[in-house]
């Protein structure tokens, strides 16, 4: 009988094998991305202090007034993109090297490096 691993086991090894050569420091902190079934997440994250700077999601006050129901996911992610664009630009970070999290880069994650990159945040 063949055991398949689920699609989040898979995607934690392809996370595993991203995470091998991307690292977050002081000048360039690591953008990382989570989706959920119904939410997106960004985190801009200092590995080497291991902290995390600064977040947006689609559950913060200020994102929620942004997003209509009618909004596709799509169009959340890009309004989180901007969001954790506009707080990093904030707290002076301009340029992070971006954490696709074992996710294709499409879709909702493109969206959101799309936002992030309108806003002035350089990858």
């Amino acid at each position: 009988m063949i055991i398949k691993k689920s699609r989040n086991e898979e995607r934690k090894v392809r996370h595993q094998r991203v995470r091998k050569k991307v690292f977050g420091t002081d000048e360039k902190p690591r953008l990382v991305v989570f989706k959920s079934l119904k939410h997106i997440y960004a985190q801009i994250v200092d590995d080497l202090q291991g902290h995390t700077l600064t977040d947006s999601n689609t559950l913060q006050e200020e994102v929620r007034v942004q997003i209509d129901e009618k909004m596709s996911r799509k169009d959340a992610a890009r309004v989180v993109g901007e969001n954790i664009a506009r707080k990093a630009l904030e707290k002076g970070i301009e340029t992070v090297v971006f954490d696709r999290a074992g996710y294709k880069y499409h879709g909702i994650v493109a969206a959101l490096a799309d936002g992030a990159r309108t806003k002035g945040l350089k990858f």
